[in-house]
């Protein structure tokens, strides 16, 4: 067993913790008697991350729902010197924790000064920062990097050219700087070594081309690159990190074998699997702070129907599961209900108003454009299968806190009787999207035993509230075939479900019957 402790702590310093050397250190010389030391990237970042662990610190803060898989699996292969890929379906937070990789990293780094490809004053790779040490010696010139300029990033794009991440020979430099073609001068480094001593991330690796693929292999492995036309190793000190869909989800290309058996660690991402984690993220990256003079209320409740829907998309017989429901899904879907109230209480002359079912229903165009259909989604159509979606959000959530009006118990059933016994009467209520505040309690008032139903069910609702949980109440009623419902562009009609049947039927020309004898 390997303890460490406190008193070891030393061992694990870095040159991090030496202060403001980037303010006094300018040359070969003044980092020489500093007491800088030169580590590899990766041992740099593994000495990082145990500060950062022995000092209690967050690790990937904002990251939510991950911190019992995904974030301890990162860490270990960090611990490990590792390559790492984060294999998932699209919006699990692939990239964000890719790029957060930087806070692992000493905040300064030492370069000779010019270098292109970040040379260590102590271990020059590239011809020029030899040929300048050689000159200088002592003197020679050092800049700092920060952190910030250490890491690289690539989204993989089939027209991605060896050239592009590891360099090629540049005639027009060469010509510029009257150089022979097979002089090492007349290189021109691509991103990779450019990102040299620093982290260097490929996202959507399936889609580079195999044959670019190939290119990286002398990279994971023996750790150098090897420019066209030169018989000459330049041997990198990088650290490598990719980002990919599964397999099995895309048809645009795979990871090669040799390539996939150089990553070292492989982790998976998921999404969130608990409601409420799914409702933090949705509340921490959502646009709902505005800065506007109009305040929008969330109740909670809507927050979690917005999130259900999500959850109800991963288990929809309709999507296509293999694509994935990006959390981004959720995100958009808030910002476009917040967007419609905010709508309605300009429209409204209002500077407060409270998320109502109408607005719930305005994010279906965040549904209609994020979910992959199967054939039988595509046969109902984009919209019918978000309303499926959403009903089926609402008819769950209502459940957590109302009784379940498909229950068996007739006790639970008739919770809602008062309700439905007087829209059996013959009334129906009518609520347009832009109905006013005032107008929209008033209105939702005059439903005989709604109101004092919420109050029974929901305890903690505030006034700015109430009158959505009613709303909230009629619309749930509906989706489990207690009340009708007819939506047209701006309204909805709530009516009496047996009364609706009857009049469709009354509809009915007398002359559909003319073709039948009796």
């Amino acid at each position: 067993m390997i303890t460490y402790s406190r008193k070891l702590s030393s061992k694990f310093l870095t040159n991090f913790t030496m202060p403001d050397l980037h303010k006094k250190v300018f040359t070969l010389k003044e980092l020489k008697e500093s007491g800088w030391k030169s580590v590899s990237v990766k041992d740099e970042i593994r000495n990082n991350l145990i500060k950062k662990i022995q000092n209690k610190e967050t690790i990937f803060e904002g990251i939510l729902g991950y911190e019992k898989t995904v974030i301890p699996q990162i860490q270990h292969a960090i611990l490990s010197r590792h390559d790492l890929i984060l294999l998932g379906l699209r919006g699990q937070a692939k990239t964000k924790m890719l790029r957060m990789l930087v806070q692992f990293l000493d905040e300064y780094m030492p370069v000779v000064a010019g270098s292109e490809i970040n040379d260590d004053p102590f271990k020059p790779l590239s011809r020029f920062a030899k040929d300048l040490i050689k000159d200088k010696g002592d003197d020679t010139p050092i800049e700092w990097v920060h952190c910030s300029h250490r890491y690289g990033e690539k989204l993989a794009t089939p027209d991605t050219t060896v050239a592009d991440l590891i360099g090629d020979i540049d005639p027009i430099k060469a010509a510029t700087q009257k150089l022979n073609l097979a002089d090492e001068k007349a290189i021109n480094f691509g991103l990779i070594p450019r990102t040299n001593r620093g982290i260097f991330v490929i996202n959507e690796l399936p889609d580079l081309q195999p044959r670019i693929q190939v290119a990286l292999l002398n990279i994971m492995q023996e750790r150098d690159i090897q420019i066209r036309g030169f018989n000459v190793r330049i041997p990198l000190d990088v650290s490598m990190a990719f980002s990919a869909n599964p397999e099995d989800y895309t048809n645009r290309g795979n990871i090669i074998t040799p390539l996939k058996d150089r990553i070292d660690a492989q982790i998976i991402t998921h999404y969130p699997k608990e409601l409420e984690i799914g409702v933090s993220i949705t509340k921490q990256e959502a646009w709902d702070q505005r800065n506007s003079d109009i305040t929008v209320h969330v109740p909670e409740v809507y927050r979690e129907i917005i999130e259900r829907a999500a959850f109800e998309a991963r288990d929809s017989e309709y999507v296509d599961q293999k694509s994935g429901v990006s959390t981004r899904m959720t995100i958009t879907a808030m910002e476009q209900v917040l967007s419609s109230a905010e709508r309605r209480a300009v429209f409204n002359e209002e500077f407060e108003t409270t998320i109502r079912i109408a607005d719930v229903y305005h994010m279906i165009p965040a549904l209609t454009g994020k979910l992959e259909l199967v054939y039988e989604g595509e046969q109902e159509g984009a919209i019918n299968v978000a309303k499926l979606i959403i009903g089926k959000s609402i008819s769950k959530t209502f459940k957590k806190y109302f009784p379940d009006p498909q229950s068996r118990s007739e006790e639970e059933k008739s919770s809602y009787k008062e309700i439905t016994d007087w829209f059996s009467s013959g009334n129906e209520i009518n609520i347009p999207d832009t109905l006013t505040n005032k107008e929209y309690s008033k209105l939702l008032s005059n439903v005989k035993g709604l109101k004092e139903l919420v109050k029974k069910q929901v305890k903690s609702s505030g006034d700015s509230e109430f009158y959505s949980w009613m709303d909230l109440v009629l619309e749930a009623l509906h989706q489990n075939s207690m009340l009708s419902k007819q939506d047209l562009d701006d309204e909805t009609s709530y009516s009496d479900m047996v009364g609706s049947m009857f009049s469709s039927f009354s509809d009915l020309d007398n002359s559909d019957f003319n073709d039948f004898e009796i």
